[in-house]
């Protein structure tokens, strides 16, 4: 037998080859487990039979509206039922989900829907007034539907109809519009904003469904868990757990606001196993926490800035079960974890901190990792000192960002997606990101690394969350300013005894050279927006990033 032999008589067809899509997890949920919960928002519960036919109802009622296929829908919502049945009545009825941060300016959302082409949008009544002076700086107006959430503070109607309504004039058993193609696209998410310069990226079927398959294996996730929604459903799509949950025929656990107490409550009352949280908020939870344990283990994927070590080690003790991740829109979610070895919980406590806060490896499912040299595409030495840029490949990687050939270009040059991401390589082949390309400061000529001055500065007991972006400086260049956040209660601190903290666990040339207190400016993920500080501080390229909108 030769390899031609195997060309012949082995073609696609419909029965052996069907385009991936996350669409089909509602309706294996719904068969099997039509009873289970699916959905709790406050006193308000749904069956997955219940959800399923909600969401058919949206995608028949879009269609009847005028939706076609590839056309945008927005939501602008916080983590509710409407906003979860989008997830599936939007691509239903062959349009492209738009997840709108609802911590966005007017000029913001504006913008999204503009550069978007949103077609029709969909508004909680908290963010109605935002949503109406947006759809002001439009020319082109899309159809506007309210949704009137019961747990939503009164506002004002901006739509021409109310989502309840609208799903009443659809049809249960309509089958949906299904892709024809898995490199099809399914979602369009827009960049955060830390550097102020938002881009949309675009998922496709193929890659959210294997990013949904990838969150339940890689993180181990049992049968039918209870996760609660702290992650904002608009940040990549919830890093795909709004499908992953899914899959697994959970319950969504919703929550509109996330604050310590109602976390703490939220695991109490639901009996929730999982979530998912910014270092920002574990550091909420263990401050408001004042010695308090968890009535049974609670497991977190944590992803964004490196978790410092003094948050990770208060949330363990109060019984969080963390692994820590890394992700990014432009992937759709977390392929990188830190996967905790054999051996290691016999390490002492302050070698265990170190290892945890490493990013780590790829997952079973995701197809390539690389620390190498931006230009040459050479790895860097496996020494945990050599640094360069994180890059990765594979099946979840974006389609490209919407209308940004030339960025699209730059950011899969080489075959890799550029993360931005300054890195360095273990050993044992886990990496570990030292900071963005950009937040490097470099300072007479020697680079410091703004998260080791950060991981320091978290060590004082006063301190709740620290930024450091450099400033000018007519001798150095740049120096580190530091803006500080405190504790509620601390006692403050002066400029002064944070310079001389740093000093003692640092090299000098590394420490922060001014001091900032005040409330620290964050996007809906918990990310703290550098750009922001670095405008305060002076920074020159900040504010040649802004001029130019970058």
């Amino acid at each position: 037998m030769s390899a031609a032999s195997y060309s012949v008589g082995l073609e696609r067809c419909a029965a052996n080859h069907v385009p991936l899509t996350p669409l089909g997890f509602l309706d294996r949920a719904a068969l099997v487990h039509p009873r289970r919960i699916a959905v709790v928002h406050g006193d308000l519960t749904r069956t997955w039979a219940q959800t399923r036919e909600r969401c058919h109802r949206l995608a028949s009622a879009l269609v009847a509206m005028g939706i076609e296929h590839g056309d945008t829908v927005s939501v602008l919502a916080p983590n509710t039922p409407a906003m979860l049945e989008a997830h599936f009545g939007v691509p239903l009825a062959g349009a492209v989900l738009n997840a709108i941060n609802h911590r966005l300016d007017a000029e913001g959302v504006a913008f999204i829907l503009r550069h978007g082409e949103c077609k029709l949008l969909m508004v909680d009544r908290e963010y109605a007034g935002v949503a109406a002076a947006a759809l002001e700086l439009l020319d082109h107006r899309p159809i506007v539907v309210d949704i009137n959430d019961h747990l939503a503070p009164a506002g004002a109607s901006v739509g021409v109809v109310d989502y309840e309504s609208l799903l009443a004039r659809g049809d249960p058993g309509f089958p949906g519009v299904w892709p024809s193609d898995e490199w099809q696209p399914i979602a369009l998410n827009y960049t955060s904003g830390t550097t102020g310069d938002p881009k949309g990226v675009v998922a496709s079927h193929r890659g959210t469904y294997l990013m949904s398959q990838l969150q339940i294996t890689n993180w181990s996730m049992p049968r039918a868990p209870r996760y609660l929604w702290t992650l904002p459903m608009f940040h990549a799509n919830g890093w795909c757990f709004t499908w992953a949950i899914t899959a697994a025929a959970g319950t969504h656990v919703c929550l509109r606001k996330v604050s310590a107490d109602a976390v703490m409550a939220a695991i109490d009352a639901h009996g929730i196993d999982h979530l998912c949280a910014a270092p920002i908020v574990m550091a909420m939870l263990a401050d408001a926490a004042r010695g308090r344990t968890l009535p049974r283990p609670v497991r977190v994927l944590t992803a964004g800035s490196p978790p410092p070590l003094a948050v990770l080690e208060a949330v363990r003790s109060m019984g969080f079960d963390v692994d820590h991740v890394f992700g990014i829109t432009e992937v759709s979610g977390t392929p990188v974890s830190c996967e905790w070895q054999d051996g290691w919980d016999e390490l002492p406590p302050a070698e265990q901190g170190k290892l945890r806060v490493r990013q780590g490896a790829r997952a079973a499912m995701f197809e390539g990792l690389m620390v190498g040299d931006a230009d040459t595409l050479e790895p860097v030495a496996s020494d945990g000192r050599t640094a360069g840029e994180l890059m990765l490949r594979g099946n979840t990687v974006m389609m490209g960002y919407f209308k940004n050939e030339a960025a699209t270009r730059r950011a899969l040059a080489g075959g890799w997606f550029r993360t931005g991401d300054v890195a360095v390589l273990h050993d044992n082949g886990y990496v570990q990101i030292t900071d963005r390309s950009k937040d490097v400061i470099i300072s007479g000529g020697e680079n410091i690394s703004s998260v080791e001055v950060e991981e320091v500065i978290h060590g004082h007991p006063a301190v709740l969350h620290a930024a450091v972006v450099a400033q000018p400086d007519a001798k150095w260049g740049e120096v580190p300013c530091a803006f500080i956040e405190l504790r509620a209660g601390a006692e403050q601190p002066s400029e002064q005894d944070i310079i001389d903290f740093c000093r003692a666990r640092l090299a000098h040339f590394k420490c922060p050279q001014r001091i900032v207190f005040h409330a620290l400016p964050k996007t809906a993920t918990g990310k703290i927006q550098k750009f922001r500080l670095r405008e305060e501080a002076g920074s020159a390229a900040a504010i040649t990033r802004l001029a130019g909108h970058a």
